[in-house]
């Protein structure tokens, strides 16, 4: 089940396996308000409205309970909190569904029993699940499902978020998160703390950090006036462009760290050039499935250009901080003393190996292939997984009258985020920007393909060539964040933020569309 996910085109290799699966029997369920070309290849598509994704999830765990599917022994062995999600969820009939989602009642019920019957079923979601105000809401909405069907922790059954840039989960495993170290240790636990502190010769702010969105708040308020990015392009990237703009065009003082020149470089006042960590550098990467890789150097940076932990080394160096020679290997073996979960990798095993799944706690564990697995084990190991009560909530920013269509945005497969990336090379497959709808909007509306039409929402208005696609339903419209230089999608989306997770709702904004008087 993709919930949320054009594969196809913003995981493509990852679809491949899929589409062996799909080859040999699978059956490919998508959830999601445009017919993508993942949804091509679907049994069944399940075509809702923007936003009403826990509707759909509740409304299919009522139906899975009511039908007598629910997986009485898992739930009974490892979970917590299932009387008063099935009371929560009793209000959500599949009448009620359908009149929220626009999913045929009938949709929901096959695609509920098809997934609790399954022997074996994975349920994936990307952006089109996580990018709203209420993002948590809605993962665990999706979790909800794979406890009550005991679709986790198990050979070819799980959840699984799909990552959306190489060494994502790397990142957010050595401690890119605000509230956590290395290996997902709190950061206020006072005895977890004290280890780090132990290790790094001194005090740590026992209060977790600022995500993003709570950056840009504080640099609002004047409480944060220096910056340092790494590898980030915000000015294109963040849900209000112009707010980003302003916001960090105004700071103190601003140093980007990058592979390339990008419009944030463009703001700062030292720009630090970097060698690209997939082919320049020493180190490790570590993939969806939690397994920790070998990466090595290829070829050489270009001439001026430095590996990144060279420049933070130097400038520890600057600052009165010896911390030696930068050396990959010797970091790796810090975050091996100080995560228990990464303890059992070194160099030697991942080479040996091939990579290794974490957990490994030490140089005679394996690593764990099913993440979850402890939920099976007889006697459970460690805590219940808990069922989450969330309530359905429409989109932060409304439909009416003067903004009647719903604006959604993604990839394109042969583009990446603000093409910062991908835009440095030619491809058959890109096009220039286009506001795609649906060729009845293209008639209601009155105007042809091609024809270039101004897009507005409560924020902002561009210009954009229509493109029709019959995979859109009536009043759905979408944009990419590719081509800011062509169609500056970020000035009309909405920077409502899922207040858990610090995500902006990227994917739902109202908009009108407008004759351009200069066709």
């Amino acid at each position: 089940m993709l919930w949320g996910s054009n594969a196809r085109e913003t995981h493509p290799i990852f679809f491949h396996h899929l589409l062996q699966g799909v080859r040999k029997g699978a059956k490919l369920y998508v959830i999601d308000p445009r017919r993508t070309t993942s949804a091509q290849w679907a049994d069944a598509w399940l075509g809702l409205d923007v936003g009403t994704d826990i509707s759909l999830a509740n409304a299919m765990g009522r139906e899975i309970i009511a039908a007598g599917l629910a997986h009485k022994r898992f739930i009974e062995h490892a979970t917590s909190g299932f009387e008063e999600y099935k009371k929560h969820v009793e209000k959500y009939t599949l009448e009620r569904a359908e009149r929220e989602t626009g999913v045929p009642a009938e949709a929901i019920r096959q695609t509920a029993h098809a997934y609790a019957k399954a022997e074996r079923a994975e349920l994936c979601w990307t952006l089109g699940i996580t990018e709203h105000h209420n993002a948590v809401d809605n993962v665990v909405a999706l979790i909800n499902l794979a406890l009550l069907t005991g679709h986790i922790g198990r050979y070819a059954s799980g959840v699984n978020p799909l990552r959306g840039q190489n060494n994502v989960q790397g990142g957010g495993d050595m401690g890119a998160i605000p509230d956590r170290f290395p290996g997902f240790q709190h950061v206020e636990n006072d005895e977890i703390r004290a280890k780090f502190e132990a290790a790094y010769g001194r005090k740590i702010d026992p209060q977790k950090g600022l995500h993003l969105s709570g950056m840009f708040e504080a640099m609002e308020h004047g409480e944060l006036t220096c910056l340092y990015v790494l590898g980030e392009n915000p000015v294109d990237s963040e849900a209000d462009r112009n707010r980003a703009k302003r916001l960090m065009g105004g700071l103190e003082f601003m140093v980007v760290q990058d592979l390339f020149y990008t419009e944030t470089a463009a703001l700062a006042d030292v720009v630090l050039p970097a060698a690209a960590g997939w082919c320049e550098t020493e180190g490790t990467v570590t993939s969806s499935e939690r397994r920790v890789q070998r990466v090595r150097v290829a070829v050489p940076p270009p001439p001026g250009v430095r590996d990144d932990i060279e420049i933070v080394y130097d400038l520890a160096r600057r600052m009165g901080h010896e911390w030696g020679p930068p050396k990959a290997e010797c970091i790796w073996d810090e975050v091996r003393s100080l995560s228990p979960m990464h303890g059992g990798m070194s160099y030697k095993r991942l080479e040996e190996m091939g990579g290794i799944q974490w957990p490994c706690y030490d140089e005679s564990h394996p690593g764990e292939i099913f993440l979850h697995g402890r939920l099976w084990a007889d006697p459970l190991i460690g805590p219940r997984a808990p069922f989450s009560c969330v309530e359905q909530e429409p989109p932060a920013d409304r439909l009416d009258k003067d903004y009647p269509i719903r604006l959604t945005t993604g990839r394109r497969l042969d583009s990446y985020n603000t093409n910062v990336q991908s835009g440095k090379f030619s491809s058959p497959l890109r096009r220039e920007e286009t506001l795609d709808i649906s060729p009845e909007d293209g008639t209601k509306y009155n105007v042809r393909e091609g024809e270039k039409v101004r897009v507005s929402s409560r924020r902002g208005s561009v210009i954009a060539p229509v493109r029709f696609d019959p995979g859109l339903r009536p009043g759905l419209a979408f944009l990419t964040g590719h081509f800011h230089d062509q169609v500056a999608t970020n000035d009309l989306t909405i920077d409502a933020v899922d207040p858990k997770s610090g995500t902006s709702e990227f994917k739902a904004t109202a908009i009108r569309i407008e004759k351009h008087s200069a066709n």
